[in-house]
């Protein structure tokens, strides 16, 4: 088939580091080792010093905003290039940001397909945001099709309910490329980790809606011993500051110190990140708002049992892949809070149950192979976009397809 020629849009875009820059870094990568042509359209950033990395293209423009908080910067320069390009497919990732939002009131004036990723809505059920989702009824009918990362959350669940039916569900995943490469770095020992510990790992930034806090009210609380809460996130964001309190508190609490529990507050390069999952003996990820979280399936990869709140689509990812457990969750205004006391009931359970995270671990690895590796979820945006071009209805795409793909989530 003809090679195509691919956008895609996103706010951030690797050196930054976050779910939607892995996803669309792990797309673009992907999809250009299949013979196509990718442009990144992005933020400027000071820390990247080319315009092709690993032969992707990448468009930077100077622009801050959204939709609602206004846009400053090269806005206008942004949205002639959008109404003078000429790309065979469109792909805007993620609502509520100036790459996707500034593209909204001119698609019709745009050519090529044109296929959105919303990432969840997580403005939803903000006031501030009531306009702006009065909108998206409209917008949303104006795209080719509207990729959803589940089958059941509060993005396709707003399509379905005003009757919108472009929708076809891709769900994130993990690297092949990474997670099968062989383990070649001792994260102990660069950690200083005692080798007898138990490790508890949290991956996230430090943006204050993580679970950081969470994750160590639950450590310190479950009756567990030898045992070390590792949190790897960039050296910034909103609650650095008091995760690295607690990690300097805990070192001189005296009870804490004879039960053999630390905590380790650090930033890693991404190849200590991923022995760290490899390494861990549990993922605690009881965060406050997510879509579909990477790092979920980046467990399964990696066959690291995980325990998350009820938050974005978790509960689905656990019934794919019978490798992770929920946390009690409390929620209000589109946000979980995870409750503490039963939840460190949760982790002294599975902390003391060698084989049910063992069978955790292989339920999930296997899944994770089978359906859930970048390389496959590449494939899918890649049989959709040739769909489109050729004028395959969706409905007859997700039904007669012969690959299938859009069935295995629920077979899964």
């Amino acid at each position: 088939m003809k090679p195509l020629n691919l956008l895609i849009t996103t706010e951030f875009y690797y050196p930054s580091i976050g779910g939607v820059q892995e996803a669309t870094k792990q797309l673009a990568e992907i999809l250009v080792s299949r013979g196509h042509q990718v442009t990144i359209v992005t933020t400027k950033l000071k820390n990247r010093s080319k315009n092709i990395i690993n032969n992707v293209f990448i468009k930077e423009f100077s622009i801050t905003g959204n939709w609602i908080n206004g846009f400053k910067g090269e806005y206008q320069e942004y949205q002639d290039y959008l109404r003078t390009s000429n790309f065979d497919v469109i792909l805007n990732y993620a609502a509520q940001q100036w790459a996707t939002d500034l593209m909204l009131p001119i698609l019709d004036e745009i050519h090529g397909k044109k296929v959105l990723v919303p990432c969840g809505y997580s403005g939803l059920f903000s006031p501030i945001y009531q306009q702006y989702y009065e909108n998206m009824k409209k917008w949303i009918r104006e795209y080719d099709a509207c990729v959803y990362l589940s089958n059941n959350y509060r993005d396709i669940n707003f399509a379905h309910k005003f009757g919108v039916k472009n929708d076809i569900v891709i769900p994130n995943g993990a690297s092949q490329k990474e997670f099968l490469e062989e383990l070649r770095i001792d994260i102990k020992s660069i950690l200083q980790i005692p080798y007898n510990h138990f490790l508890i790992l949290h991956v996230g930034s430090h943006t204050g809606l993580k679970g950081h806090k969470e994750a160590i009210k639950i450590f310190k609380r479950a009756k567990i011993t030898n045992s070390t809460l590792l949190i790897v996130g960039s050296n910034e964001g909103s609650c650095f500051n008091s995760c690295k309190r607690s990690e300097l508190l805990n070192k001189y609490n005296p009870l804490i110190k004879y039960l053999g529990k630390n905590i380790i507050v650090t930033e890693l390069s991404r190849e200590q990140t991923i022995a760290s999952f490899k390494t861990a003996d549990i993922f605690l990820f009881p965060s406050r708002i997510e879509c579909s979280p990477i790092v979920l399936f980046e467990c399964m990869a990696s066959g690291t049992p995980f325990l998350t709140t009820d938050v974005g689509n978790a509960p689905e990812i656990i019934n794919w892949s019978n490798s992770g457990i929920l946390l009690p969750t409390d929620h209000n205004n589109g946000y979980s809070y995870v409750k503490i006391r039963e939840s460190a009931k949760v982790l002294e359970k599975i902390y003391s149950d060698n084989e049910m995270r063992d069978n955790m671990s292989k339920f999930g690895f296997n899944k994770w192979k089978e359906y859930f590796t970048w390389e496959k979820i590449a494939e899918g945006y890649e049989g959709l976009f040739y769909a489109l071009l050729k004028n395959v209805s969706l409905e007859k795409l997700k039904t007669e397809n012969p690959w299938k793909y859009w069935n295995l989530t629920k077979e899964a």
